[in-house]
């Protein structure tokens, strides 16, 4: 797996998602109950932030929220960015989180994870069924189940739903990750490989 390529794919899926964002929509709800379509599109903005602070050695507050600002152009702006940096190449090894080492590959590998499970809310948000695409999906299924453990559920995510045998990558990542809403109404059948 190469994360810079995971990343970009990850970006790229969410930037498909956001195209569906209107500013009317900005007060729907999200499969992350906490917060509506505008809260999840900050939530991102923050995500891409620490991307490209942790690509670029330093905090680089290049393209502030503002008040009524667009914000699924300023998601596309910031995208960019990290996409930018990432091909620039990291200016160090690892990052400091907190005081916490973190290999850079492994921070790239998470950011995509984040990035495109969150991409799907926001398609979920603006009513657009957007799968993951599989070959995705399973990458990061693999770096989840490495990264999220007993106790970031009912922190950061749900908990675990169970699956029939034989589900696509997409719903066993959404799954795993505690997304309740990533099953509709209309049976498991849609989502069997």
């Amino acid at each position: 797996m190469n994360p810079g390529e995971l990343l970009e794919r990850s970006l790229a899926y969410a930037l498909g998602s956001v195209a569906g964002v209107e500013p009317g929509n900005l007060g729907r709800g999200t499969p992350c109950a906490e917060w509506d379509l505008a809260e999840l599109l900050g939530h991102l903005d923050d995500a891409l932030d620490a991307l490209h602070e942790g690509l670029t050695g330093g905090r680089i507050g290049l393209f502030p929220v503002e008040p009524g600002a667009d914000r699924a152009c300023g998601f596309r702006r910031r995208a960019c960015a990290v996409l930018g940096a990432w091909a620039a190449g990291p200016a160090e090894d690892e990052v400091l989180v907190g005081e916490v080492p973190l290999d850079v590959q492994v921070m790239a590998a998470v950011g995509a994870v984040e990035i495109a499970v969150h991409g799907w809310d926001v398609a979920q948000a603006c009513g657009r069924l957007r799968p993951i695409p599989a070959p995705l999906a399973a990458e990061l299924l693999s770096v989840a189940r490495c990264v999220v453990g007993e106790a970031d559920r009912g922190v950061r995510f749900g908990t675990p739903v169970r699956l029939p045998s034989r589900s696509r990558a997409d719903t066993r990542l959404l799954a795993f990750l505690g997304r309740r809403d990533a099953f509709p109404e209309r049976g498991w059948s849609a989502f069997r490989e």
